[in-house]
């Protein structure tokens, strides 16, 4: 069992930078694969990164390859999502999300934060 709590969302303007970080209860963060995903409204929610439990392999959206950066520290227990050069499409809310499987699709994530809200303005 793994909980998540998202923080540092917020009101950004187009073309600024924000850090979302992503903590985990429990001794087996180091184990799981982390995902980053949005869910605008109206909208499914979609994939945005991932980063295996190694941290060797990551792999982004289309819409967020060159601007979002993903990252974790297994001694903090904590995944990050850096983004930047923000766009008023990026406006959702953020999820991180835990696996024991490498996926860019919802499905085989069984764990999942609250979420955080981004909100972009033009």
């Amino acid at each position: 069992q793994v909980q998540l709590v998202e923080s540092g969302g917020g009101l950004v303007q187009a073309g600024d930078s924000l850090r979302l970080s992503c903590t985990a209860s429990g001794r087996t963060f180091s184990t799981y694969n982390m995902g980053w995903f949005r869910q605008a409204p109206g909208k499914e929610r979609e994939f945005v990164a991932v980063i295996s439990w190694s941290t060797s392999s990551t792999r982004y959206a289309d819409s967020a390859k060159g601007r979002f950066t993903i990252s974790r520290d297994n001694a903090k227990n904590t995944v990050y999502l850096q983004m930047s050069s923000l766009k008023p499409e990026d406006t959702a809310v953020y999820y991180c999300a835990a696996s024991q499987v490498f996926a860019v699709i919802v499905a085989p994530y069984p764990y999942w934060g609250q979420g955080t809200q981004v909100t972009v303005s033009s």
